[in-house]
């Protein structure tokens, strides 16, 4: 079957990258994209989990900050009874 060129844009390292994890594993690009294309024909579907990258809502982002910060921390707790006792208070 005749061969057909087509043209992605990438961002320069995100391809860096890309070719050289393909390089250790004895692929180029063009070779990836065709086994990629041909498992999306095969199974009828992207053969991976596409998600949204996890967002933190405002409260856990809060929690984030102030750890990073070092703030509203309590313990070290010398036991875990301890550490429960204080949570049950």
């Amino acid at each position: 079957m005749p061969k057909k060129v087509i043209s992605i844009k990438m961002d320069e390292d995100l391809k860096r990258d890309t070719e050289k994890v393909l390089k250790s594993m004895g692929l180029n690009m063009s070779t990836a994209i065709n086994l990629f294309a041909r498992q999306v024909v095969n199974r009828g579907y992207i053969p991976f989990e596409i998600k949204a990258a996890y967002v933190p809502n405002a409260e856990t982002r809060k929690t984030l900050d102030d750890v990073k910060a070092g703030k509203n921390l309590v313990g070290p707790f010398k036991s875990t009874k301890e550490m429960m006792d204080y949570l049950n208070d």
